[in-house]
């Protein structure tokens, strides 16, 4: 089950979601890329987004204007849906056009994985090496990991901070998947300070000593946060 969340009224850029990208709008095109490996819903925020979805075909639904984060409005897509506690869910965030299938499928390999092995806490996220001029862009969030690939922290700033000048930084990309269970998990724990510090809401499970799994992905891939990203992403499709 693959959800799509997708809010117009982005503070840092307003209807992005809806921004012309080759002839389609962003938030279809992301749709479209990931629509043959499941189900794919677009859980929006506005009936301009259903209405822009269902005119190319794209399953959609209207969801509550009132949520802090993108997970939480999975979430109660995943709830009107009624899912099975055991059945996976992939947040593919809507300003990720170019986000590549084999990423998605690895993704839910581990996941897959994990829940096989009987993890309590089904979660699991992507990152990919970076360079240092990459690490320095805000826009960019940095993980750092532990031993077992499981996040340590996610940061807007250069992680770890490069003192001996031997550092190595890998860049989160933003793609989310849970068991069921674990998503409805996720949005009851109560908000973390680091996380509206940050503005990263899965700091959220870290700061709860909930595991983030991250998998390895080779992704040049990228998402659209400002008016430069749009720009890029179209003059690809010229």
């Amino acid at each position: 089950m693959i959800i799509i969340p997708a809010r117009l009224a982005s503070t840092r850029f307003p209807q992005k979601v809806l921004a012309d990208i080759g002839g389609l709008p962003m938030v279809v095109r992301t749709a479209q890329r990931v629509a043959h490996l499941g189900r794919v819903v677009v859980a929006a925020d506005d009936e301009i987004i259903i209405s822009t979805c269902k005119k190319y075909g794209i399953e959609a639904m209207l969801t509550s204007t009132t949520h802090k984060s993108g997970t939480d409005r999975i979430n109660e897509c995943a709830n009107i849906l009624n899912l099975d506690d055991d059945e996976l869910v992939i947040n593919v965030q809507a300003d990720e056009p170019f986000i590549e299938t084999e990423v998605v499928e690895m993704l839910i390999k581990r996941l897959e994985a994990l829940k096989k092995a009987g993890e309590p806490f089904v979660m699991a996220s992507c990152y990919n090496s970076i360079n240092d001029e990459a690490a320095k862009d805000p826009n960019l969030v940095k993980v750092v990991l532990d031993d077992s690939d499981n996040a340590i922290y996610f940061s807007r700033s250069p992680i770890p901070y490069n003192r001996s000048g031997d550092a190595q930084y890998f860049g989160h990309i933003g793609i989310y998947g849970f068991s069921k269970k674990s998503l409805h998990d996720f949005c009851n724990l109560k908000d973390a300070p680091i996380e509206d510090i940050e503005k990263l809401e899965q700091l959220r499970a870290i700061y709860h000593q909930k595991k983030i799994n991250m998998v390895k992905v080779a992704s040049t891939g990228f998402g659209i946060d400002t008016e430069e990203d749009l720009k890029r992403a179209v003059e690809i499709f010229l």
